[in-house]
């Protein structure tokens, strides 16, 4: 695990590595900064999941009981507590103190690849290689909905800060979905790859990243892709290994940072000389695409 400075990395500096934390024997798939402590939490495929104070750069906890590799974690908003899941097939609920686990979210058939939580109902939503969502009721440790219209694994969600809904990735497409009920709202398509990371900023821009180096602007609103671009693989490395494992906005919603398959973290920024006249928008094809979507019944 490396923590690095953000501002000294932006713009290339050789001292932007802050330090480098060992413990884990096999693939990082997890990491979560607490908004209330000075913790991180980080799990592994090697069934760890780690507790670090960032005061003393050790670990202080250790959280045991998944069966097999964890593939995703992720904190609850304004509750002392966190969220595994792994290949176990189950989403396993944690107390933070006491390291003791609440509830074993169990139901899906296959790995449990991506988390979400949220302070209000559902506060927990997990995306499954099975292709299912799940909506939990936390409370009670049982399933509320499962979505099944994605065809594909789906192995990314995310939400925005501004609304109740959340998008899940999957090779067949992007899809949009009511937070409160998970009620379907609208499928994005434009991949034609397996969507590994997605990310939202404030600004109503979201990001799909996937395994063929693809990069797509979508705006969360209407589902417009306003912008495809295409990752580079760093010199020395093959083309086949320009994959977009992972994604997020930084805090100002400016800067979009990518992990990538060539060993890279990427940090990308807006355009400043774009306009309507460099990047225009086929408004004519967007609507008929919309037309012959809103057809189809997913």
């Amino acid at each position: 695990i490396k923590v690095w400075d953000l501002a000294k990395a932006s713009v290339g500096a050789s001292d932007a590595l802050k330090i480098t934390l060992t413990g884990h024997v096999s693939p990082v798939r997890g990491l979560a900064f607490s908004q209330r402590h000075p913790y991180l939490f980080s799990a592994g495929e090697d069934k760890q999941i780690k507790c670090w104070d960032l005061e003393t750069n050790q670990v202080i906890r250790h959280y045991h009981g998944h069966l097999s590799g964890i593939f995703c974690l992720a904190l609850h908003p304004s509750l002392d507590i966190l969220v595994t899941g792994g290949r176990d097939a189950v989403a396993r609920v944690w107390d933070m103190r006491s390291k003791q686990q609440i509830h074993c979210l169990s139901g899906h058939d296959h790995t449990v690849a991506s988390l979400l939580t949220k302070s209000t109902d559902p506060q927990i939503i997990t995306g499954s290689h099975d292709t299912t969502i799940k909506l939990w009721d936390l409370a009670a440790g049982k399933c509320m909905t499962t979505l099944t219209h994605h065809m594909k694994s789906v192995r990314a969600l995310a939400k925005p800060s501004f609304e109740n809904t959340f998008a899940s990735g999957a090779a067949d497409c992007l899809k949009k979905w009511q937070g409160k009920d998970g009620r379907f709202l609208k499928s994005l398509r434009g991949h034609k790859a397996v969507i590994n990371a997605l990310a939202v900023n404030d600004d109503g821009v979201l990001v799909s990243g996937a395994d063929d180096g693809s990069l797509n602007f979508w705006d969360y609103e209407s589902g417009h892709c306003f912008q495809n671009t295409s990752t580079v693989a760093q010199p020395g490395s093959l083309d086949a290994e320009n994959g977009i494992f992972a994604s997020a906005f930084d805090l100002t919603g400016t800067r979009l940072i990518t992990c990538e398959a060539d060993k890279t973290v990427k940090i990308w920024k807006q355009d400043d000389d774009a306009s309507d006249e460099t990047h225009p928008i086929d408004m004519v094809g967007w609507r008929k695409q919309c037309i012959a979507e809103s057809k189809m019944r997913h």
